[in-house]
């Protein structure tokens, strides 16, 4: 109890209860006392409500966005270098490459989030014709769900008996039970541009990191050779990863250097195959075209 009583003292010290961010910092503390002095203020009508880390909404575009981009990106530099191309080509087949690819992924995100949300959505209009036709049948089926899950047979027709007067709040429920498909807000399409808009702009900005050593180091160091620079641009690009892989574990249970680490090594690996592929293509060329 002291340690509870302790740690909640700190959860609350260290950040305002009006950010809302209390009931985190006691699950990451493992304090049940802060857990509990937050949720009563809460009901009382003293707190905000509880942050769940609503940033990591946008955190699967960002880190795919991030990582297709400068792993997409720095595989072109590698498989260049292996095959002993110029600086020049690198250059143009890296930034061509890298927009393309990135108009390319932000538009495919957004179609086929817009496409997910509308059948969702077709999917929610079914189950809404299906319960104002046919309420018995609905009412059952959630009965059966619950029962299988361990509720007894009479508590679980209690309870979807008395959610089913609510038929809009039942309708949901049955998607996100049955179906398991969380219903999209009414901005959905906006929503899911703004994911297409993320994923475009984490793809080009992380996909530049790696050529950024081949358009810069040349007028800063012009004594650099063709490998110095791809040093460099290993250097940036393993920075950048293990960064990546750092900022990931913001929003997980991993510690933060191994996600860091993860990120770099997965990103090696495959900078790896790519300058072999290269240089054993390169092999094959006949002398004089190379």
């Amino acid at each position: 109890m002291a340690r509870d009583e302790e740690a909640a003292g700190e959860g609350t010290n260290l950040l305002p209860a009006s950010n809302g961010v209390d009931a985190r910092k006691a699950y990451e503390s493992g304090s049940t006392e802060a857990s509990k002095n937050f949720h009563d203020k809460r009901h009382e009508g003293k707190q905000n409500e509880e942050a769940h880390q609503e940033e990591g909404g946008s955190l699967k575009s960002v880190i795919f966005g991030g990582l297709d981009g400068i792993l997409t990106s720095f595989a072109i530099v590698s498989g260049a270098a292996g095959g002993n191309l110029s600086t020049q080509v690198i250059l143009v087949l890296g930034f061509s490459n890298i927009f393309a690819d990135a108009l390319s992924m932000g538009v495919g995100e957004f179609l086929s989030s817009k496409a997910e949300n509308e059948w969702i959505l077709s999917e929610r209009t079914r189950e809404a014709w299906e319960m104002e036709n046919y309420p018995e049948g609905e009412i059952e089926e959630m009965v059966d769900i619950y029962v299988e899950r361990g509720m007894d047979r009479a508590d679980a027709l209690q309870v979807v008996t008395t959610m089913s007067k609510y038929k809009d709040f039942f309708v949901d429920v049955m998607m996100a039970e049955e179906l398991q498909l969380q219903v999209p807000d009414e901005d959905h399409e906006m929503e899911a541009m703004r994911e297409g808009v993320v994923m475009f702009c984490s793809f080009a900005i992380f996909g530049a990191m790696p050529l950024l050593g081949y358009a810069i180091f040349p007028a800063a160091f012009p004594h650099w050779g063709e490998s110095d620079l791809f040093t460099a641009a290993c250097v940036i690009t393993g920075v950048v990863l293990f960064l990546m892989g750092c900022v990931k574990s913001i929003f997980s249970t991993s510690r933060w250097y191994l996600c860091g680490l993860e990120t770099l090594l997965l990103g090696g690996a495959c900078a790896t195959v790519a300058f072999t592929l290269g240089q054993f293509v390169n092999s094959l060329l006949p002398e004089d075209s190379r």
